[in-house]
């Protein structure tokens, strides 16, 4: 009885995955422990070019097939033939996995797990085992896995040309990035979990924050992003009828930012990540947003 009321406590953002298919999970040994993540790579490998590389993180109680079902990348993978990788976060109990984005959440906060370290490790193991565009590495993940999309913005910035966290946010204390990097943000406008107003954060997953923790309104991030990157201090805004569009003016990187009506805390475009979770607007593909970005921002040379 306690492991059950256990589990529906962790309950993140994402919830309840599916079950894990370990035959299809991949090991990285970091930091004393065995971390896992899912691997889609075009076959056969090309012999004579490198491929964009992009991770997905799944959000607070996920896990790397969660990640593959919810945002359909995989799909987009094949078809624009780039290399998806879902990496999986730590867990106490080996089912509900979560990051270590500083302020939340879950055993991956609580317990000060090296995310930053697995995913330096696991991009040095990939790029020495795939042809991996060493310009064009992008990172994305939703609700707790877009929380550490920043930080690893923010820390990874010397090998990362962009980032797009969906339904997250920033806590007002981060750090100057290591590098320009790139940005897209994607929140919900009707988004109780991460509200666009900032406050306190809700959903099930809320007593997994750290103490005193609380969401900064959405457009924060986008701000935080622009000044790192040297960009205007006001953007361009525009309305389509299915989500506001910020744009800033940016010497070199691309600093962008939607909020989608009607979609709460959910993949837009995507699946949901459980029963009774908030249907995603199906009229905003962020997936495809996502990669068309990523596509048009490789990291400069240096």
């Amino acid at each position: 009885m306690r492991a059950k009321i256990l589990m529906a406590a962790l309950l993140l953002v994402s919830a309840a995955a599916p079950a894990r298919a370990d035959e299809r999970l991949q090991t990285l040994e970091h930091d004393g422990q065995k971390r896992h993540y899912l691997l889609r790579a075009p076959a056969p490998l090309p012999a004579d070019r490198r491929l964009p590389l992009v991770l997905v993180l799944h959000g607070g109680g996920g896990s790397a097939a969660n990640a593959e079902q919810m945002t359909g990348f995989t799909a987009k993978a094949r078809e624009q033939g780039f290399i998806v990788v879902y990496p999986e976060g730590s867990s106490s109990l080996g089912l509900m996995h979560t990051w270590n984005a500083v302020h939340c959440c879950g055993h991956a906060m609580e317990k000060n797990v090296d995310d930053v370290g697995f995913i330096r490790a696991l991009l040095d193991h990939l790029q020495a085992h795939y042809p991996v565009d060493a310009q064009r590495i992008y990172v994305t993940g939703l609700s707790n896995g877009g929380m550490m999309t920043h930080r690893l913005g923010i820390e990874l910035g010397d090998r990362i040309a962009a980032i797009a966290p969906v339904i997250a946010t920033v806590f007002g204390d981060e750090v100057r990035p290591v590098a320009p990097v790139s940005a897209l943000m994607i929140n919900g406008a009707i988004d109780d979990n991460v509200p666009p107003g900032g406050g306190d954060p809700a959903g099930p997953g809320r007593r997994h924050w750290a103490e005193g923790a609380q969401v900064k309104p959405t457009t924060d991030q986008a701000q935080f992003w622009a000044r790192a990157d040297g960009c205007s201090a006001t953007p361009m805004q525009s309305d389509d009828g299915i989500a506001v569009h910020w744009r800033y003016a940016c010497p070199s990187q691309a600093v962008e930012q939607y909020l989608v009506k009607d979609n709460g805390h959910a993949w837009p475009g995507g699946e949901p990540g459980r029963r009774r979770a908030d249907p995603p607007n199906p009229r905003f593909d962020a997936t495809t947003v996502i990669w068309n970005f990523f596509a048009a921002h490789p990291k400069s040379p240096h």
